[in-house]
């Protein structure tokens, strides 16, 4: 396995580059470090080539130009997943927090938490609020080491969802944050950048 030159950090829904700082701050991983925000997310500016989530998928694989390791929340963990897919030999690692997958969630009791966020910020793109991607079938094929990074007090992406990304995902592990809720990631930077350096150096070729 190829060591991640580029660590490259995926928001979640509220597309703040800034939540994943945190963890970034505390990770000894040489790497550089790159933040993406998704243009129409947050504070970030629309984009005319960004119309859909086809296009926000391309966006994040013209980020992969050398060896990458992908760490995503939320939302972003589906637009990591679909980077993966379509570019194999350079995506070295996924770290996936609380991120649907590309699962029904709801099906695994999950709470609805779109209309309240979308209502909450209107400005977000209309294609979002009916984005319901489906990778059940293609997770198999991710071959990368992934890392889930989960909470058990997290009513958005409950740990049902993990455990099911779990059995889905073939080279896969899962560590649970005794109550952690949605914002893990970021919440619980201190005690899980450790662990994250560990995942991102364990198999890799000297």
């Amino acid at each position: 396995m190829n060591a991640p030159t580029q660590l490259l950090f995926l928001p979640g829904a509220s597309g703040n580059p800034a939540f994943w700082q945190p963890l970034a701050d505390q990770l000894e991983h040489p790497a550089e470090r790159r933040f993406l925000a998704y243009p129409g997310f947050g504070a970030e500016p629309k984009d005319p080539e960004v119309e859909n989530f086809e296009d926000l998928v391309r966006k994040v694989v013209q980020q992969i130009d050398k060896p990458t390791a992908l760490i995503a929340q939320s939302m972003g963990g589906v637009l990591a997943l679909r980077a993966a897919l379509a570019k194999p030999a350079l995506v070295t690692h996924l770290v996936l927090a609380v991120t649907s997958g590309g699962l029904d969630t709801q099906a695994l009791g999950a709470r609805d938490w779109r209309e309240e966020f979308v209502a909450q910020n209107p400005q977000l793109p209309d294609w979002f609020v009916t984005l319901r991607e489906d990778l059940t079938g293609e997770l198999a094929y991710v071959q990368q080491p992934v890392m889930l990074l989960w909470g058990d007090a997290d009513p958005i992406s409950p740990l049902s969802v993990g455990e099911k990304l779990l059995e889905l995902l073939p080279n896969s592990e899962l560590d649970v944050v005794s109550n952690g809720g949605h914002d893990l990631a970021c919440a619980h930077a201190r005690v899980l950048a450790p662990l994250v350096d560990e995942f991102l150096q364990a198999g890799v070729a000297a």
